[in-house]
């Protein structure tokens, strides 16, 4: 019996060392190839201010996706996360609409980005009149990663245990002194870890982009003018079948675009946990 234990755990962990042996693999192949395809083709016209025919300067594209990426946070960050204090904190638990809401949550979670990109096209480009502009795409944006801020930070306040709760009213601290100085520094990590996937979805969008932020390859001076971010830059050069090897480039940009901004958000993530 226990000759049959020991060879079904030695034969799970064969499994699970060769799931994580070809996930792994996967990942530095795709990472090796984009980069392999990529970095040649980098050249000092790439980074030009200003777009052209010519050069199909990647930088205005850059510019545009961190300036979208910093509205996007801004508008959906503070919502999601006084969502998930008042879903965690306050709601009474077993009401029926907290409920309801975690399940409207999970349920946008799973909806296309092209569903959003044609809501942001309906409502934010044509009924409030704001055309193809930044604003428009970054309040797209932000309703697609809401529901994931949600979510995560709320996964990472019952986290905190209930010892720091009881222990802070029991010193005389209310409930609001708790929850901001107690509870929410020690749930900072976990929210500052769904806030680094909702940047990633972010940088990475590009059908919801097309129908709200448009394509105009510039570096934008007003949230109302039109711009493309890298991936929708990337994904133009590509459907044109012109530009391939500056696509290629393009690709490479921002796959090490997305690398350093989850590096230093996971660095001000450990900073913040170390502190709290």
């Amino acid at each position: 019996m226990m000759g049959r234990k020991n060879a079904s755990e030695r034969f799970m962990a064969l499994i699970t060392w060769a799931a994580a042996g070809i996930t792994l693999c996967t990942l530095l192949f795709l990472v090796g190839f984009i980069l392999v395809k990529g970095i040649p083709h980098l050249k000092p016209s790439l980074f030009s201010l200003s777009y052209n025919s010519e050069n199909v300067s990647l930088m205005p594209a850059l510019v545009s996706t961190v300036i979208m990426t910093l509205m996007a946070l801004i508008i959906a960050a503070p919502p999601g996360v006084f969502a998930a204090i008042y879903l965690t904190e306050y709601a009474r638990r077993g009401n029926k609409a907290v409920s309801l809401v975690r399940l409207t949550t999970e349920t946008l979670s799973g909806i296309p980005s092209i569903v959003y990109g044609l809501f942001g096209l309906l409502f934010f480009v044509t009924a409030l009149g704001w055309g193809f502009s930044m604003l428009a795409g970054a309040f797209t944006l932000s309703i697609m990663i809401l529901p994931l801020i949600i979510r995560s930070a709320e996964e990472a306040l019952k986290a905190v245990p209930d010892a720091y709760r009881e222990g802070a009213f029991g010193l005389g601290a209310g409930k609001l002194r708790t929850v901001f100085r107690i509870v929410l520094p020690g749930a900072m990590p976990g929210i500052l870890a769904g806030i680094i996937l909702a940047v990633g979805r972010i940088v990475g969008e590009t059908a919801a982009l097309i129908y709200t932020a448009g394509t105009v390859a510039q570096i934008p001076v007003s949230p109302m003018q039109s711009a493309r971010t890298l991936s929708v830059h990337m994904y133009a050069l590509s459907r044109e079948g012109l530009h391939m090897d500056e696509g290629c480039a393009t690709a490479a940009v921002l796959l090490v675009t997305v690398v350093l901004i989850n590096a230093v958000s996971a660095r001000i993530a450990k900073r913040i946990g170390g502190k709290a």
